[in-house]
């Protein structure tokens, strides 16, 4: 262009568009043009992929970041609790409807027959290789049940002493946790039933822990002897909230998913 300067600018003009007429018809050109121009496409496809995709892989793992995971461990009464109607399932549902379901996965880890030895020997597997968030420790009817149904119960110093453990275990692994005591083996309100001074010793034990370690109770020992005393004045045995003295019918599963959420819901 440079060796240009000084010709008329109408000559210059003609030349500039005979050239690009000439190169218009090299199909060499066009083939290279082609080329090139599918280059600069590919690449920002590339990398406008690149981007959406990293942009979903951060969606993806701020959702897994701030869902908790929550593991209910216990006895056959977790166990059904995972069932349709059952306390875990009503609060999946309950959360659900409030769109608070991608926010916690609720997870039973409950067997029947358990006592507090059993919760210790499969915690491991059970529970701490699944990393969970939060653990609510729902035991103890079978640790005094079982002394008189089946003589194979749990004294109250190896109570203590393998709550204690199952305890420090997962506060040592930052897991948060949450105590439960245990419900009934009966449901008249007077103390008539033939267990009541057992559990209501056993049920003390874990408020105490509850308060030596600074943990959330859910006193359902308690929950359900005043939820009794409202609504059972035939003082029936059972079949206010339970099916059998122990396990829960609609109504115990309603009010234990209720207090479970009341303690989980701050955390």
């Amino acid at each position: 262009m440079i060796q240009c300067i000084g010709l008329p600018l109408t000559l210059i003009l003609r030349v500039r568009k005979k050239e690009q007429n000439l190169c218009l018809q090299d199909p060499f050109f066009i083939l290279e043009n082609l080329k090139a121009q599918r280059m600069r496409s590919n690449s920002r496809s590339f990398w406008l992929c690149t981007i959406l995709l990293i942009l979903l892989m951060s969606a993806t793992e701020s959702d897994v970041q701030r869902r908790k995971k929550v593991i209910f461990f216990g006895d056959s009464i977790t166990q059904a609790g995972v069932q349709p109607g059952g306390y875990i399932t009503m609060m999946q549902d309950a959360l659900r409807v409030e769109k608070q379901d991608v926010n916690y996965e609720l997870i039973g880890a409950g067997i029947g027959g358990n006592k507090i030895y059993d919760l210790y020997l499969r915690m491991d597997e059970d529970v701490i290789a699944k990393n969970p968030d939060i653990v609510i420790i729902y035991v103890g009817v079978n640790d005094v049940w079982h002394k008189q149904s089946y003589g194979t119960g749990t004294d109250p110093d190896k109570f203590e002493k393998f709550y204690t453990a199952v305890i420090d275990k997962l506060l040592k692994r930052n897991i948060r946790v949450v105590l439960a005591t245990p419900a009934c083996i009966g449901e008249r309100t007077d103390f008539s039933n033939q267990q009541d001074g057992d559990l209501n010793k056993y049920s003390n034990i874990i408020r105490g822990f509850a308060e030596k370690y600074n943990l959330p109770l859910v006193d359902l020992r308690k929950a359900f002897l005043d939820y009794n005393l409202n609504s059972n004045p035939e003082n029936k045995e059972s079949g206010i909230l339970t099916t059998d003295r122990v396990h829960l019918n609609a109504a115990g599963n309603k009010l234990v998913a209720e207090k479970m959420w009341e303690s989980i819901k701050p955390l």
